[in-house]
């Protein structure tokens, strides 16, 4: 999932209504005039959401102070500061320079920063009607307010004397890729239109967000819901501690003797894995398919319709032919065109490979039928991950449920810690109640240098799910490391939705999970080692954010850390060497359906906005896209549009969803020059790792910077190989 993290309001993309994305509250906006259901203005100094943070580890976010009801007057206050410190830029009677320009801009907004990172939490991780009626209110004025503030003629000119003196006045090369860079971006987000066009583009922007908070609103309406079971002999083949926690959750519905499945991934995924009942599947499957897609309240299509036409016309204002072009204007990949090559170099190989995944299936199927053990059936939907461990267990005798019992999360939280200690010398300690938390069961870690003893910085760690917390996994910081204005530490977050063992049982995770785990974990790593002396150079290109954490998953599956952290949550015992080597045998297993579930999703991203044209139907174009590109009609799209929070809860992923493949393409190719080297330890690729690609920001180009490390461009023979595929050799 996405790294979400938060980003200074004083970078330039501000411009962008996707930074409600990337600055990892789904959506946030800023307004000139106090809300509605504001409560009465609160002295600066009387509202805690305005204060300097303070406590340990340099100051850390005041969570026990976290109220809904503070955040209109803060967005205000907020507002006020941060436009006066725009305003002195601006108003500077000394010639434009970097220092009295760029620097100045950089260090701005440092009270709205604290105030978006709650906002974040709040909204992501303890949203409730309240929250979203203040979301709705607000995303759409802090939108506009920022893109006027950055549109400014007068802020723009002294942009564009620094820019025009960058190679005469002595600057540095970090000085003028940030002052090359700063230009560009103003450029491209409007900052040469006429004051009319400027007035659209505003508007548009402030539309935007008020219809990606919509759609988040409708999204998580749909994800609050339940399909509840009355007889426990529908949930055979489900685990007992599953089983245990759905019954907890239907208590907590109000509803005991129940059981609950919430309308999440974390929820749906085991049934349809595992339970034998194939009607409970199917309900599961097609209440979770359809979130957004019933043609009630909470149905997106319409609302996706608006976001499209808004996102074409503002292309075509800002000068760019549709939309995916202007949102890859600063990517690697560069163009659509590029993105599209790359992944209709696998989608071929992966359609076939799903078609000999069915065959397998199905086969088994007709046998159990022959045999008198099931009705004859045809593989559908809902079907998929069911009979895929059936043969899982045929072809490699390994069973899901064999596994499960040693992927203890607390282990495995200790093994990402390990790894991490291994490979960059990073170190946790837990200080769990020792500062606040926004909810209970969030634990805390200290970060610091093994070989130091030099604080990094602070790991929240939210594991579980909750009502009002959006579905998924995702990473952000809640303070980032600079250089500029004093080095600060880090404040980091992993996010899940895990399901909670049941009275005080361990909490045991699947296989995929535990890969979440240390993917989500994997973008931490990435912003605990960042050590950039410029902000502006903090933030990389879209298709480089998923690279570090697509990396991090690798070290799970090493001899080193099953050995020491997979053991058995009752016996102790590690996992069995008979059954790592089942586990890796198959680790190619079902590659098909996992690369298509996403490609799909990747594929019709892009047609989507590569168009000049708005899609108007958005189911038929699903529909017809799928149908073009051969998609096999027993899969679905890991996100169908109607729910593809990646897309339509800001513009962060939007033209970008094929990022995962492009950074699991460096990935394959950077865990081949682990293997080439000696092995996943091999320190001297990890210092480089760390040196070149992690530390470094987007300090320099980062395709340079992946060459550097490896010595020429990644090769996509790696992924193809790790995946199982012909790779045309």
């Amino acid at each position: 999932m996405p790294r979400i993290a938060p980003r200074p309001l004083r970078h330039l993309s501000m411009l962008l209504a996707s930074t409600a994305l990337m600055m990892g509250y789904s959506q946030m906006s800023i307004a000139a005039e106090p809300a509605a259901k504001a409560p009465a203005s609160t002295p600066a100094d009387a509202n805690p959401l305005l204060a300097p943070w303070t406590g340990p580890y340099e100051g850390v976010p005041p969570w026990d102070k976290l109220d809904p009801d503070l955040f209109p007057d803060a967005f205000e206050k907020g507002m006020a500061e941060v436009k006066a410190e725009v305003q002195a830029v601006i108003d500077n009677p000394a010639a434009p320079t970097f220092e009295n320009t760029h620097v100045p801009m950089q260090l701005a907004g440092e009270t709205m920063d604290r105030v978006f990172a709650m906002w974040g939490v709040q909204t992501s991780n303890k949203s409730n009607d309240r929250v979203e009626d203040i979301d709705a209110e607000w995303s759409p004025k802090l939108t506009k307010f920022y893109t006027e503030l950055f549109l400014d003629p007068k802020l723009f000119a002294r942009y564009k004397a620094v820019y025009d003196t960058r190679l005469t006045s002595g600057l540095n090369s970090q000085q003028i890729r940030i002052v090359e860079r700063s230009y560009d971006e103003m450029v491209r987000d409007g900052a040469n239109l006429s004051p009319a066009d400027k007035a659209k583009l505003v508007d548009m922007n402030a539309k935007l967000e008020g219809l990606f908070s919509t759609f988040s609103s409708k999204l998580l309406g749909d994800e609050k819901l339940y399909t509840f079971v009355t007889d426990k002999a529908e949930l055979d083949g489900l685990p007992a501690g599953f089983v245990a926690s759905l019954a907890a959750a239907a208590e907590a519905q109000g509803k005991p003797g129940q059981w609950a499945i919430k309308n999440t991934r974390s929820s749906a995924q085991p049934v349809l894995q595992n339970a034998t009942n194939r009607a409970l599947r199917e309900k599961v499957w097609r209440a979770f398919v359809n979130r957004g897609d019933n043609g009630d309240a909470n149905d997106t299509n319409a609302t996706i319709a608006e976001i499209l036409k808004l996102r074409q016309a503002r292309a075509e204002l800002l000068g760019f032919p549709t939309h995916a072009d202007y949102r890859m204007a600063d990517t690697m990949a560069k163009t659509p065109a590029n993105a599209m090559a790359l992944m209709m170099k696998v989608w071929p190989a992966a359609v076939a490979r799903v078609h000999e995944e069915v065959a397998d299936m199905q086969a088994i199927a007709d046998a159990e039928a022959k045999a008198g053990k099931g009705p004859k059936i045809t593989i559908e939907p809902w079907d998929y991950r069911f009979y895929a461990e059936k043969v899982r267990k045929a072809k490699y005798d390994l069973d899901e449920s064999e596994v499960k019992p040693y992927l203890q999360l607390d282990k495995l939280r200790d093994a990402m810690f390990w790894s991490a200690g291994q490979l960059y010398d990073l170190g946790f300690r837990e200080n769990t109640g020792t500062i606040p938390v926004f909810d209970p069961k969030v634990k805390t870690f200290e970060v610091y240098n093994l070989k130091t003893g030099k604080n990094v910085g602070v790991l929240y760690l939210d594991n579980f799910a909750r009502d009002g917390k959006r579905s998924g996994a995702w990473m952000t910081t809640y303070r980032s490391e600079q250089g500029l204005g004093g080095e600060r530490n880090v404040l980091a977050s992993n996010n899940n939705n895990f399901t909670e063992g049941a009275n005080g049982e361990p909490t045991l995770v699947s296989l995929d999970d535990a890969t979440t785990l240390f993917h989500e974990f994997g973008h931490g790593i990435h912003y605990l080692l960042q050590h950039v002396y410029y902000p502006a150079l903090a933030g990389v290109p879209r298709d480089f954010v998923e690279y570090p954490s697509q990396v991090n998953e690798n070290w799970l599956m090493t001899p080193e850390v099953l050995s020491k952290f997979a053991t058995h949550y009752k016996t102790g015992e590690p996992m069995p060497q008979a059954l790592v080597d089942k586990i890796i045998a198959s680790s190619k297993f079902n590659q098909g359906f996992e690369t298509v579930e996403y490609l799909a999703s990747a594929i019709v991203d892009m047609k989507l906005h590569d168009r000049k044209v708005p899609v108007t139907d958005v189911d038929a174009f699903e529909r017809e896209t799928l149908a073009e590109i051969g998609m096999p009609k027993e899969i679905v799209m890991r996100h169908r549009l109607p729910q593809f929070g990646h897309l339509f809860s800001s513009d962060a992923y939007s033209a970008g969803y094929y990022s995962y493949l492009w950074s699991e393409t460096m990935d394959a190719d950077t865990w081949a020059a682990f293997m080439e080297a000696g092995g996943p330890w091999d320190r001297s690729v990890a210092d480089k790792f760390r040196t070149i690609l992690l530390m470094t920001g987007n300090e320099t180009d980062r395709a340079e910077a992946y060459r550097a490390f490896r010595g020429r461009d990644p090769d996509v023979k790696a992924l193809l190989e790790r995946r199982g595929f012909p790779t045309g050799e």
